[in-house]
């Protein structure tokens, strides 16, 4: 496009001159009148009908089809169905076969020893050794469903996330277009007021680089667009090709934060530290259990052996054997030392592991409380004053543009400071929103 020179044309006629003249005041008047009497809605361009999911709908199709929570619940199904085993008996030993056959004829009857058995055998562990066996199980069992309420909880805050990420890029988009729109109008004023000599060939480049730079900022939101669509459908365990929900608007809501009632209810519920909790009682067991292998278990025996009759046809009686067996744990130093030293220290590991996560929770804790205060006072800081202080400026800065009080250049850096201070308020939102969705998460709300 070729400018002209920062001077009217000298062949302009009194007429064309006020004809340009006015020209520019009804494009002034119309944009101060109209474009940002608008100016929080969409240019019909960007302004579509689109339905945005409920964050409730999107919470349940993930509890339906994740994947990574159906892993989880299988896994606690799998450590449930260990606890019955786990204190069962060993199987008892069938035998059978020939006592003291002589070789000498291979016959039944021709010794009184040789006779034909069969035998029944159960092993019996030391009492107390069945009910520790199964308590150990049973902990595990528990451990593994915290963790399954802890993966619920998880792909929650994760969906959450997601879902406020993308809100956050469409919502910036749309508000880039929309100042795009308003700094076009501006771009017209200037072009007017430049083409009757009244501002410099400046002005029109200023706002021309500005448009050039949202259609910048827009072509990098339409990249970070995909990503977030992306993982929402992985955390909804739906295809990477299915196409993504739209989700609705985050709130801002009044919440009480008391830290310490915060503290207290995620050292009581969250899944994670009862998870720990479960392994110090496990390894408690374990440690019962490996004292209590310098005990011996007792192997029960019952045979009845069949003697056949005597060559003359005289009677041989039948015999039965009953005996006990219990193994001698006398290798102390070299095999049961050793696991009782092991159980106690995954014992003490497993409670040092405990304290750790009770004191990054309480650390993770006080930072997103604090995060969530600092957004909400923010946020309500740009809604009542910044928000309309900087519109006011707007105003005001056309307004003297018009009568060449001010400078394009200011009226362009108010029309942006609205822009930064509208995307920093709905970043505030999303930030303070994100940061109740992992307050939840560790202080171990359950998923409704």
């Amino acid at each position: 496009m070729r400018f002209k020179t920062d001077t009217p044309a000298t062949g302009s006629t009194p007429y064309q001159f006020a004809v340009r003249w006015i020209t520019l005041a009804s494009l002034s008047s119309a944009l101060a009148l109209g474009v940002l009497a608008h100016a929080a809605e969409a240019p019909p361009t960007v302004a579509k009908a689109q339905s945005t999911t409920p964050l409730r709908d999107l919470v349940k199709e993930a509890l339906q089809n994740s994947p990574e929570i159906r892993a989880a619940r299988k896994e606690q199904e799998a450590a449930s169905q260990r606890i019955a085993p786990a204190g069962a008996l060993d199987d008892p030993m069938l035998e059978a076969g020939i006592i003291n056959l002589p070789t000498s004829s291979f016959r039944f009857d021709r010794e009184d020893m040789t006779m034909k058995m069969i035998g029944l055998s159960q092993r019996f562990p030391y009492p107390g050794k069945r009910g520790l066996r199964q308590d150990v199980a049973a902990r595990e069992a528990e451990s593994s469903g915290y963790g399954y309420q802890e993966t619920l909880n998880r792909v929650v805050r994760e969906i959450r996330t997601a879902c406020y990420d993308l809100y956050l890029v469409i919502e910036s988009a749309r508000l880039v277009e929309k100042n795009k729109f308003i700094l076009e109008q501006f771009l017209r004023i200037a072009e007017t007021r430049y083409s009757v000599g009244q501002s410099s060939q400046a002005d029109v480049l200023k706002a021309q680089t500005q448009l050039s730079k949202m259609l910048e900022e827009l072509i990098k939101l339409a990249r970070e667009r995909p990503m977030f669509e992306a993982e929402l459908n992985r955390a909804l365990g739906r295809d990477a090709s299915a196409p993504p929900p739209l989700p609705e608007a985050p709130q801002l809501r009044p919440v009480a934060l008391p830290l310490q009632s915060l503290l207290e209810a995620a050292v009581r519920q969250r899944p994670q530290l009862l998870a720990l909790q479960s392994t110090i009682a496990r390894n408690e067991k374990m440690l019962d259990l490996a004292r209590k292998d310098y005990y011996p278990d007792f192997d029960v025996r019952f045979s009845y052996g069949q003697r056949d009759n005597m060559p003359d046809g005289a009677r041989r009686s039948d015999m039965i054997n009953f005996t006990v067996a219990i193994n001698l744990p006398v290798w102390r130093d070299n095999k049961l030392a050793p696991r009782v030293t092991e159980a106690q220290a995954m014992r003490e590991q497993a409670s040092n592991m405990y304290r750790a996560m009770r004191n990054e929770l309480a650390m993770k804790l006080r930072q997103q409380v604090a995060a969530a205060e600092q957004s909400q006072r923010a946020a309500h800081l740009y809604q009542t004053e910044i928000l309309p202080q900087a519109r006011l400026t707007v105003e005001a800065a056309l307004a003297a543009y018009r009568v060449n009080r001010v400078d394009f250049m200011t009226l362009l850096d108010s029309q942006m400071t609205v822009l930064n201070a509208e995307i920093s308020h709905a970043g505030t939102i999303v930030n303070f929103n994100k940061a109740l969705a992992e307050i939840d998460l560790l202080t171990g709300a359950m998923v409704q």
